[in-house]
Parts: structure tokens; sequence; C-alpha cells
């Protein structure tokens, strides 16, 4: 069974890296969230078929009440990316589609525009990967992400996630579909530092 830490333990302190915190979603959070999607929406929405639906500051709202939820009753564990410097938010990791028995979830992220292209995703994303295995137990780690979606294969492949096949139009997003590259993670594979 993978094991969910309380959310207030991980508020109080969050997960550390060289340069981000690492914190559950939460509603005090909502208000940059919003700023931070509906800011970044031409990037997004071209690959998460969510942006769409995104369309007032209510939905950051919804979507970090949802977060609260899920984490409580073990659905996905989310964590807001903020940068120590300044605690600028920069967008979101989570563990999600947690499935207890097989000790198994997916890993998920957006970045909002302005954080795009410094690496902090794959040091975000490795820490959650690293939470995942080290301290819920999970065996297994599952990412997609669309095959033209270079930047994200990119964090992909620096994680040491391995190559397991394509999910053909596997998301409708933007008037098209979406063929999705399939990865997964073990923890008893090897991972770079």
């Amino acid at each position: 069974m993978l094991v969910i830490p309380p959310r207030a333990d991980l508020r109080a302190q969050p997960i550390e890296t060289p340069r981000l915190l690492l914190a559950p979603v939460d509603p005090a959070d909502s208000p940059e969230v919003w700023l931070a999607v509906n800011g970044s929406r031409p990037l997004l929405s071209k690959w998460l078929p969510w942006v769409q639906y995104y369309t007032e500051p209510a939905s950051s709202v919804r979507f970090t009440e949802a977060c609260v939820a899920d984490w409580d009753q073990g659905r996905a564990v989310r964590f807001a990316i903020r940068e120590r410097a300044g605690r600028t938010f920069a967008g979101v990791v989570g563990l999600e589609s947690c499935v207890h028995m097989h000790r198994s979830c997916e890993l998920g992220y957006w970045l909002r525009k302005e954080s795009m292209r410094r690496g902090l995703m794959t040091e975000a994303a490795r820490a959650a990967v690293e939470f995942a295995f080290r301290y819920m137990g999970a065996h297994r780690v599952r990412v997609a992400a669309a095959t033209d979606n270079h930047a994200s294969l990119r964090v992909i492949g620096r994680l040491g996630f391995r190559f397991e096949g394509i999910a053909r139009q596997a998301e409708w997003c933007e008037n098209r579909w979406l063929d999705h590259a399939v990865f997964a993670l073990l923890a008893t594979d090897p991972r770079p530092t």
C-alpha cells in the first residue's frame, strides 16, 4: 500500500531542492495558480486539455480544493512549485492516479511561462519522483507526454524513465488528437543523479 503523509506536515516543512520548495497545493495558492495558468494559456493549452475549462479565478479555487480532497483521500499528491529565492509560484508537479494496491502513480506537471526553459521542472519532477519512491513506498511511477511535446520529453529523459510504447490518439486537445509516448520508472531501476 502507498503511504500518503499528512498535508499539514509538508506545508510546514516543504520538500527542498537547490532552487525550489515543493509544498502541497492549498486553497491559499489559488490566486497565484490562476495568474500562472491565465498568463501562460497559449503555451499550456497546446498540451493540457483542461486549460480550456480554466476560465475564471473560481477555476483555481475549485482546483485547489480538489487537490486538498484528493490528497486527504489518497487519490493524488500535488505540489505547488515555488522558487526558493522570493517564493515565486512556478507551477505544479503531482503524483496522480494513486493505486494503493499496486503501489503505483502517474507523474504530471506544468510550469508558468516565466519559469520555463530553466531546468526547474526537471528539478521539481525529480524531487516528486524521489518522494514517491522514498516516502510513499511507490513501486512504479508512470508518465506520458505528447509525442511532439519535446520539452516534456526531455524532462522525462533526464529523469531516467524507460519508454514503454505509444498510446495512439490518447488525448483530444485543441481540436486535434495527441499521441502519447508512455514511460515508467520502477523503484528498482537505476536513476540518474
